[in-house]
């Protein structure tokens, strides 16, 4: 069957992502591997519009990340095999591996902005949302979501980062936090790691308000998420009106991922996208964290089947603590000055 256009969900996808490896570190390979064969087992891939990423610019890099930054990891990436700090390292022609994840995820926001896709999924590595301008850390090397959102920016579009890796998005809020063109919203488990992100954290100067962070305790679930949504996010984001979410698509958030601490399902990555839907339906989602191979690819599948129209549920029920009567009193009394909550 032809399928317009407009009404396509691309992938920006390239086997070079793959380069970018080491086996005993849980930000390997095998993610993208686990989550290209979930995708083949869908009843919808036929009508994916896969892509190949085009190198973002190094003009580009460096409006958003520090000279020093960028020419250490040049640098480090010609021999490769190297650590940057003890969570992240550079593998032989990562400068280049890493600037086509980022120019990826620049692609498909654009083909969304401009129409010729209804939604997209960069599936790219490294991730990005720990590089800050200045410092590459968290297992990112580059911050993918941040110089598209920085570039579209440019282009006088307002463009909302929703965050739901379990660690915050440290990096993107740094790059942003003085700006009101584009807003950052996450959830995420703290205390841990990289110990930012508490509610009090709401931007600053012209960017008052356009940084929303709701740290969560360890055990939360997605009924305390639901109201989160009902009372915090959904509510500022219509406020917002953002002409593109991109989803800094962590799935360490899951119930069962090594490196997580929070309750959710698989099914609920897909929910969240429903109801960011409801309000803008031009979302890319661009992967961050999820090293539970196991629920890996469910997680992902969830998120595209509903990009897609074509839900996909998993047998998959779990139950925390859904109090966040405080979070959302904190949250409401930090952010009465800049939205109507």
């Amino acid at each position: 069957m032809f399928i317009l256009d407009c009404m396509t969900t691309q992938i920006v996808f390239s086997d070079e992502f793959n380069k970018h490896d080491t086996a005993d570190h849980p930000e390997n390979a095998d993610r993208l591997y686990v989550m290209l064969d979930a995708l083949e087992q869908t009843s919808f891939y036929n009508t994916l519009q896969f892509i190949k990423p085009e190198m973002i610019s190094e003009k580009l890099l460096y409006e958003v990340h520090s000279a020093e930054m960028i020419e250490k990891i040049k640098e480090i990436s010609k021999q490769g095999d190297s650590w940057i700090d003890l969570d992240t390292y550079v593998s032989k022609s990562d400068y280049e591996t890493a600037r086509l994840a980022a120019g990826g995820v620049l692609q498909v926001c654009r083909a969304v902005i401009n129409g010729d896709a209804q939604n997209a999924y960069a599936l790219v590595r490294p991730p990005g949302h720990h590089a800050s301008q200045e410092r590459s850390m968290g297992f990112c090397l580059f911050n993918n979501a941040g110089i598209a959102a920085h570039e579209l920016a440019k282009k006088r579009k307002k463009i909302l980062i929703f965050d739901h890796d379990v660690h915050h998005g440290n990096g993107t809020q740094s790059i942003f936090y003085s700006r009101k063109d584009v807003m950052y919203m996450s959830f995420h488990l703290s205390p841990h790691y990289p110990g930012t992100g508490d509610a009090c954290e709401i931007g600053q100067d012209a960017g008052k308000g356009y940084t929303i962070n709701a740290p969560l305790g360890f055990g939360h679930d997605e009924r305390g998420l639901s109201q989160l949504f009902d009372e915090i996010f959904l509510p500022i984001t219509q406020q917002f009106k953002p002409d593109l979410i991109i989803v800094s698509a962590g799935y360490d958030s899951h119930h069962a991922d090594p490196l997580g601490g929070l309750k959710l399902s698989a099914n609920f990555f897909g929910e969240m996208i429903r109801r960011l839907q409801d309000i803008q339906p031009r979302i890319v989602c661009t992967l961050e964290g999820g090293y539970n191979l196991q629920w890996l690819g469910k997680c992902f599948i969830s998120q595209l089947g509903q990009l897609v129209s074509h839900p996909e549920r998993f047998e998959d029920t779990i139950k925390g603590n859904d109090d966040v009567s405080s979070i959302i009193k904190t949250l409401k009394k930090e952010l009465k000055e800049c939205w109507e909550l």
